[in-house]
């Protein structure tokens, strides 16, 4: 069974051709990125398992922790990857609001 255009995307954009994720660095990539992951998230398809989202989800904040604290001397960089902070905080919400 191919995989859906959710999972197809999110492992162009983050996973290797082994499966290993692909850190995110630059600011488009943590753009492009959370909209591959949120696009992936609300995939419905088997193969988007929960343990995949989780891995996906994990990942992401950790690269974007990572690159908030690289940055943090850098105001105009600084203030992007908050804003992307910000959006991936208020899907987290939502995703606990069900």
């Amino acid at each position: 069974m191919p995989l859906p255009h959710a999972c197809i995307q999110l492992k162009e954009t983050m996973f290797n051709t082994t499966g290993q994720w692909v850190h995110l660095e630059t600011y488009d990539e943590f753009d492009n990125g959370l909209s591959d992951l949120i696009e992936f998230w609300v995939s419905e398809d088997a193969s988007a398992t929960q343990a995949l989202k989780d891995a996906a989800l994990a990942h992401f904040k950790a690269d974007l922790e990572s690159a908030t604290i690289n940055w943090a001397g850098n105001k105009a960089k600084s203030k992007n990857y908050a804003a992307i902070a910000q959006e991936l905080a208020e899907f987290e919400e939502a995703l606990k609001q069900g």
